[in-house]
Parts: C-alpha cells; structure tokens; sequence
C-alpha cells in the first residue's frame, strides 16, 4: 500500500519514539515536508501522578523547538494546547482513539495552520483528510508512548527520578547495585507516636503531608532524591556527580555536602513557617529532628524473590541513622557529621565525638549555629 510518508512512519518506524516531544517534532516536520503549511502542533497525554493531570508538548514549526506545559491536579481544567495554537492560526485537533471510547483522557493530538488572509486559511478537505488519517494511524505509536510515559510517572512518584531511571533501565536483578558516593540526610519528627494518639487520624495525615511536603521539597530542590519514607522518617540522598580527576572528585564531594546542607536550611525554614500556621489553627507545633553524613553507599535492589525495593544500605546509612537519635539528646534539630564537616566551608559549631549505637567508631558532631 502506497502511503503518504506521514502515514508510512506512524506505521513503521514511530512506535520506537523515544519520547513525546520527539514524536510530536518528528510527525510536524514530515507533514511540512509532505507539504501542509504548518505554524505549530501540540500533543496532550493524561499521567497517573499525583500533582500532575496532563502533559503537553508545543511544537513550532518555524523553529523546531518543542516545550513542555503541565496541567495540575488541583488546578481547573485547561486546555494548554488549543489555546497556544489559536494563537498561531486556524487549530485541528484530534482525540485520538477508537470513536466509541473518546474520552477526555485520551490523547489529544492538534496542529496550527499558516492563515492566508482575513476569513480565509482553515484546513481545506484534503489537509482535514490527511490529518484525520494522521490521527487514525497514530492511535497505536500513541497508546505505546502514552503507556510508556505513564509508567515512568508511577515509578517516579513512587521510587524517585534517579531510582525510577535505573529500574527502567533494566536494573531488575536481586541483589545488584552500584556503590556510589553522596550526601545522606535522615530526619523524623518528635514525639510522633504521642503525638498520633491524641490526633484524629485524617489530621495526622495532613500534618505528615505538610511535613514531608517541606522536607522532600527541599531535598529536590537542591538536586537529591527522596529514597524512603518510613513512617514519620525521610532518608534522601544527594549523589555526587560523575567526575574525572582528583581535584573534580573533590569538588563533587564538597557540591553534594553543600547542597544538604542547603536542602536542611530550607526544610527547617520551611517548617518554622508551617509551625506558624499551625499556631494560628491552634495545633501543636512539629519539632524535628534530622542528620547529615557523607560516605559511601550500595544502590540497588533489595528484597525478597517478588517485592523488591530500589534503595540504599551500608556503614553510611547506618550512621547516619544513628546520627539521628542524637538530636533529641543533644537538644539540637540538626547534627552533621565530621565527614561532611569536611567538605563545606560552612560555618559550623563542633559538639565533640559521640559513641554511637552499633558503630564501633566515635563520630566527630557538629551543629549549625543558629540551632
């Protein structure tokens, strides 16, 4: 069967797209080439995430470029890519999928085309044809990539971009990982069971909700990955990036140190104002206390034959663990280890050595000084 190239493509080769935007880009420039006046196109997929409803991709024809736009859960419903394509000139879209099951879910693909004068520049009955066959012949590339894309949104929401990136990649096998360097963080609220005995339990939710909001989103905004939430627990990593040399390896020492120290900062600044906030609701306060230590960890999978978990073990998380039991003892809401003392020029207050439980060498404990 002789097809346009368009439509030969969505047939043969576009279920190997290696990601949305890419086949949006991809299917755009072959239309120009098959001769469609095009300004731009625009693809929606709907993720199961849990802050993010949809996906849009934006492709400009003039350019190549192709950006991203989210639409969020809590957010009214818009629809991103139709109003960026009537900006550009009269808009076709598509959903695409079998007719009887158009749901509003489904992919929706939708293209821009050159105006040629006041009233005059709608698709004309062969462009509209062509790009009805478009949407027909991309319904199976689509429903690939739209699997695809939701399969890595569950498994970042649920394992961290870094883990979700490995596990995909193929990183399945029991008992495989990688040993790698990074900055550790451990942190838990005070009190917690008391705390949980005396608290509805829908209002325990939220109040952990709003705690690891603060925390884990300090932890991303400074480039590390939440590993675990244990009960009211958080341990997050921040890996040192790959480098070569001996004078670039400490330096990426010394950017995972100083980037949890910074994550720290602002998750406790982030739960003096949540503090605040719930004083002015007449709740109690959520004092916590959290660790930092830098070493060597294994990466990888643990578990049993069938459920495994993508995390970390080894002497440093261990310490840094016990590390986090001396904060109410110390009366301190952060203790930072000497190995990360090491590697910032932060201005840090020394505590002394401590015997910690099950590690058999004395740590060097600092504080921050406004702690």
């Amino acid at each position: 069967m002789d097809l346009p190239s368009p439509l030969a493509w969505l047939v043969d080769e576009a279920g190997a797209s290696p990601s949305p935007e890419w086949f949006l880009a991809e299917l755009g420039r072959r239309l120009l080439a098959d001769g469609l006046p095009l300004l731009g196109g625009a693809l929606t997929l709907s993720v199961p995430h849990p802050i993010i409803a949809r996906r849009t991709w934006l492709w400009r024809a003039e350019t190549g470029a192709v950006i991203e736009a989210l639409a969020f859960a809590a957010a009214p419903r818009s629809e991103a890519g139709r109003a960026w394509l009537a900006g550009l000139g009269p808009v076709w879209e598509d959903r695409i999928g079998p007719s009887q099951d158009n749901r509003s879910d489904n992919p929706l693909l939708g293209w821009a085309r050159v105006a040629s004068g006041e009233g005059a520049g709608a698709f004309g009955a062969a462009e509209a044809g062509l790009l009805r066959e478009v949407a027909r012949f991309a319904a199976a590339p689509l429903a690939a990539l739209a699997a695809r894309e939701a399969r890595a949104a569950l498994l970042e929401a649920y394992l961290g971009r870094r883990s979700a990136a490995r596990v995909q990649a193929g990183a399945l096998a029991r008992g495989t990982g990688e040993t790698i360097r990074a900055a550790l963080l451990c942190a838990d609220l005070r009190d917690f069971t008391a705390l949980s005995e005396v608290t509805e339990p829908h209002v325990m939710i939220s109040a952990l909700d709003a705690w690891f909001d603060r925390v884990a989103g300090a932890v991303h905004a400074f480039g590390g990955e939440v590993l675990k939430f244990i009960g009211d627990g958080v341990l997050a990593i921040f890996p040192v990036t790959a480098t070569s040399g001996e004078g670039d390896a400490a330096r990426g020492d010394r950017e995972a140190c100083e980037a949890a120290l910074r994550a720290v900062a602002a998750s406790r600044a982030g739960m003096a104002h949540l503090d605040q906030l719930r004083q002015a609701q007449g709740l109690a306060p959520l004092p916590f206390g959290a660790a930092l230590h830098f070493g060597e960890i294994l990466w990888g999978n643990i578990g049993a034959a069938d459920r495994l978990d993508f995390t970390a073990i080894g002497p440093a998380v261990n310490l840094v663990s016990r590390l986090e039991g001396l904060c109410k003892p110390l009366g301190r809401s952060v203790l930072i280890s000497g190995a990360v003392a090491a590697n910032t020029a932060t201005a840090l207050t020394q505590l002394g050595e401590h015997t910690l439980r099950g590690i058999a060498d004395p740590c060097a404990v600092f504080a921050l000084p406004t702690d």
